[in-house]
């Protein structure tokens, strides 16, 4: 019995997108070759697909490993031998430094150049612009792991990692302390992601997208000094710029008292720090709001040009579209990305790796088999619950592996329909 039988989707979409096998690649196995009986290909996979069907702990493996539809999934070309248990995966997953005992370890830049890969692959032709989400999250820490700070904003210790996207489709996953700027490494990553996009669409517009955490003058001067790279992030409120937009703030608390409703005033300056800190005048486009009985300004900087986006549709439309970037990132969780309890920040590292993988799978099935069903726009804790988890026999002959699956599963032409979407 299986309660499984779904994760056969993951076979599918793996086949279009060749993801598994290619991650298998990104790893350096130092082990002797004539004494291994759980190859690589066959460890990451188990760990990714488990990590998609719902299985956080290694230790569900020492059951999971005699798991027929696991096997399958995994490649394993003789269910009669058994998937890698616990303490194999566990040096796998804490081996990022090779030493005398763990000889497997990853190599992050090949990781990286794989998500991207991923991502330009997802597309039939280049697009005309892009935008790419940055933010932070916090990972909470629970024991004496490297790196460990507390941050005052989060009140906990924990790490900080930084997350870039584009849409749905993950970019970018880096670890780091907690100790530093919620921008700190973004300018390295940005570079690195758009010189690669560049290889394949040299005239495709990126705009880089933030709240005021990345609002730092070494990202907006990079982004001017490229060719068709824009910015567009969030600003810290202060009393200069409130003074600057006095007169819309009174405007909006006149339509306020007039209509007793919510009242947004728009508009847009030149502006530089008093302190010296921006190397050059900026447009700033300024929300004067008021909400409930008081004022809510917000204040955007950018480098679009205000004949393509006036102030309500630049703030409303491009800045506020970066919320959906908060759902993304709440689907590495329920992937279970806040597994960060390893001793050292490398193991940490890849273990965020294996949760973003396991993500852009889910993410793939939900682009090529959930298109025009009521999933489409589904997370992946309600994709795994109504597609994977499902009950079935299992019967294993000489040339096959037959799944019954159970006649009361609720969403079989669901199922169906999915199914066919990633075969054709």
């Amino acid at each position: 019995m299986t309660s499984d039988a779904g994760g056969l989707l993951l076979r599918e979409t793996d086949r279009r997108l060749n993801l598994l096998p290619r991650l298998a690649e990104c790893f350096l196995d130092g082990r002797n070759a004539w004494l291994v009986r759980h190859p690589v290909a066959e460890m990451v996979a188990q760990r990714v697909c488990a990590l998609a069907l719902g299985y956080e702990d290694l230790n569900d493996h020492e059951q999971l490993r005699h798991d027929p539809v696991l096997q399958v999934l995994v490649g394993k070309s003789d269910l009669n031998k058994q998937l890698a248990g616990k303490s194999t995966l566990n040096r796998l997953e804490s081996g990022a430094t090779p030493d005398r005992y763990k000889k497997i370890a990853c190599r992050p830049e090949r990781i990286d150049e794989l998500l991207v890969e991923l991502f330009l692959e997802s597309f039939p032709e280049a697009p005309a612009e892009m935008v790419l989400d940055l933010d932070t999250t916090d990972l909470e820490l629970h024991g004496g792991q490297e790196g460990r700070f507390f941050h005052g904003y989060y009140d906990e210790y924990c790490y900080l990692p930084l997350y870039i996207f584009c849409g749905e489709h993950l970019l970018c996953v880096r670890l780091r302390q907690a100790n530093i700027d919620a921008s700190a490494g973004s300018l390295a990553e940005v570079e690195r992601i758009v010189a690669q996009i560049r290889t394949r669409w040299p005239h495709t517009r990126v705009i880089l997208r933030g709240d005021s955490g990345f609002c730092r003058e070494e990202l907006m001067r990079w982004c001017e000094q490229q060719n068709n790279v824009h910015y567009v992030f969030g600003m810290a409120r202060n009393e200069r710029l409130r003074n600057i937009i006095a007169p819309a703030l009174a405007e909006a608390d006149a339509l306020y008292r007039e209509t007793l409703r919510p009242a947004r005033v728009f508009t847009e300056f030149a502006h530089t720090t008093t302190t010296g800190s921006w190397s050059r005048q900026r447009r700033v486009v300024a929300k004067a709001e008021h909400i409930a009985g008081k004022q809510n300004p917000r204040y955007v900087v950018t480098s679009l040009d205000p004949a393509e986006w006036p102030a309500p549709r630049l703030y409303e439309e491009l800045y506020c579209g970066r919320g959906d970037m908060e759902n993304r990132i709440k689907e590495q969780y329920q992937l279970f990305a806040a597994r960060v309890s390893a001793e050292t920040m490398l193991a940490n590292q890849l273990r965020l790796y294996l949760s973003a993988m396991a993500y852009t799978l889910v993410s793939g099935l939900r682009r090529l088999g959930l298109q025009a069903t009521e999933l489409a726009r589904a997370e992946a804790a309600t994709i795994r619950t109504r597609l994977f988890k499902i009950g079935a026999l299992v019967r294993v002959s000489v040339r096959r592996i037959w799944l019954s699956m159970a006649s009361s599963y609720p969403w079989q032409p669901l199922f169906a329909q999915v199914w066919m979407n990633l075969r054709c």
